[in-house]
């Protein structure tokens, strides 16, 4: 059996690590799980430190393209993911990997740039 060496071996993020993740605030990650009830990390212990899973992410990184990269509002892009819930995440998807595409692109031609 192979081993996967790109497999991410942590289960469970920091509410900081996850805010440095989006370039977000603490609080706008507490905030969202306040208007979005399907986004709810673990709670641990008597000070009820959150743990962000895998798919606890993926909810963030819905919300995030929404409200912060396509510009709706927290109301509108609840509608929507509520109301396309597939749909939205599909979006989403495609959205993260054209811009890894794009980001690599740009780097390919910087290089083709630094050889003329």
């Amino acid at each position: 059996m192979a081993l996967n060496l790109n497999k991410n071996l942590k289960l469970y993020y920091s509410i900081k690590e996850v805010a440095e993740m989006f370039g977000l605030n603490e609080s706008t990650l507490r905030y969202w799980e306040t208007e979005f009830p399907y986004l709810k990390p673990k709670t641990q212990g008597p000070n009820k430190v959150r743990q962000y899973s895998e798919k606890d992410i993926e909810q963030i990184r819905l919300i995030y393209n929404m409200v912060k990269v396509r510009g709706f509002k927290l109301a509108a892009a609840k509608k929507m993911i509520n109301a396309n819930r597939d749909g939205s995440d599909r979006k989403a998807d495609v959205l993260s990997r054209l811009i890894g595409v794009r980001e690599d692109l740009q780097a390919l031609k910087r290089q083709l740039d630094g050889l003329q």
